[in-house]
């Protein structure tokens, strides 16, 4: 099952399907400078309150129906838990104790996690090809984040990877940021529950100001210099990361996750960090090595391969069929030497 939008209610499907993942994309390369001068959990805060209500207006505007009853509200409490206040939280803290090319690969090997709580729970049909599609995207964004001696040493003999490297490896945040990947995966999948008995649209907002306020809430106690050093390009950056980052590319995300494959929707994730490469270099004139050009090349077809497995595999059933009636049965072939 590929992602299938009406062409006449969506002329510009493909390109409102990309959209989350250029905004977030975007949202990470405008946060880089902003992250050393602010505290984490307030940063996360911002990305959820303020686009909670912007996305609340919207459908207000809409005429998207409000939540009602307790099943609702209890789904939307959930969520607002798990997607909103575990997953930001999560990530805010561990994009301080860890590198972005690091983080970045494992925030956005979520597509995995996706892909089998799909199969589990939805019996989504992922196959040969779909598998392959998503082996290939965390090699493309390992190749696109890790750093590039990191990788030559994988295929030297002589380095030896102890469980004291381990240890050192999730100490310093990669455990916060993989918690953080399957906050989001859970978030991702638990849309189809809540849109049981809520619209998609108050629902995503309703969960950013539920899960923004717990976190503003600890940062209040437990941080400090929240603000203070903010100057007003940095705050331009968090505006940008609030309407375009959150708002506007939560909404779509959820609203397609509503409906359509979970596993190829969740799979252009493998999109952020290659938007978030190139805008680097574009605006921060970060130089891409060779490595990451190969990364961005498997990234792209990763994503052709989980969208398309539906028609490749029945390219290969067709071929197969073909094959056999081409072949002459044994009878005959028998009767044709009498």
């Amino acid at each position: 099952m590929q992602l299938k939008l009406s062409a006449s209610k969506f002329p510009f499907a493909p390109l409102l399907l990309i959209a989350p993942f250029f905004l977030w994309g975007t949202a990470m390369v405008a946060m880089k400078g902003v992250i050393p001068h602010t505290t984490p959990l307030f940063m996360a805060g911002v990305r959820l309150l303020p686009a909670g209500v912007l996305i609340l207006i919207a459908a207000v505007l809409m005429d998207k129906p409000q939540p009602k009853g307790w099943s609702a509200w209890l789904w939307i409490i959930l969520f607002a838990l798990i997607d909103g206040a575990l997953f930001q939280g999560f990530l805010a803290e561990g994009l301080v104790r860890t590198s972005a090319g690091l983080g970045s690969v494992m925030i956005d090997s979520q597509p995995l996690a996706v892909a089998l709580l799909s199969l589990w729970l939805f019996q989504e049909h992922i196959g040969l090809w779909g598998w392959l599609g998503l082996g290939l995207g965390v090699i493309g964004i390992s190749l696109i984040g890790l750093p590039d001696e990191w990788i030559f040493q994988l295929f030297d003999a002589n380095v030896n990877v102890t469980i004291g490297n381990w240890q050192d490896l999730f100490a310093s945040g990669e455990w916060l940021m993989l918690l953080a990947a399957l906050s989001m995966a859970a978030g991702t999948v638990m849309i189809r529950f809540v849109c049981r008995y809520a619209d998609p649209v108050t629902a995503t907002g309703w969960h950013m100001i539920l899960g923004g306020l717990p976190l503003w809430g600890i940062s209040s106690v437990t941080e400090s210099q929240q603000w203070q050093n903010l100057v007003t390009s940095e705050w331009i950056a968090l505006g940008y990361a609030t309407v375009f980052g959150s708002a506007i590319a939560y909404g779509l995300f959820f609203y397609f996750a509503s409906s359509g494959s979970l596993t190829s929707l969740s799979s252009l994730t493998f999109l952020t960090p290659v938007f978030a490469l190139l805008f680097g270099n574009l605006l921060l004139s970060e130089v891409l090595s060779p490595l990451q050009w190969v990364g961005v090349g498997l990234t792209l077809i990763s994503i052709y391969l989980i969208n398309q497995r539906d028609n490749l595999a029945g390219e290969s059933d067709k071929v197969s069929v073909q094959e056999e009636s081409t072949q002459p049965s044994p009878a005959l072939e028998t009767s044709a030497h009498q």
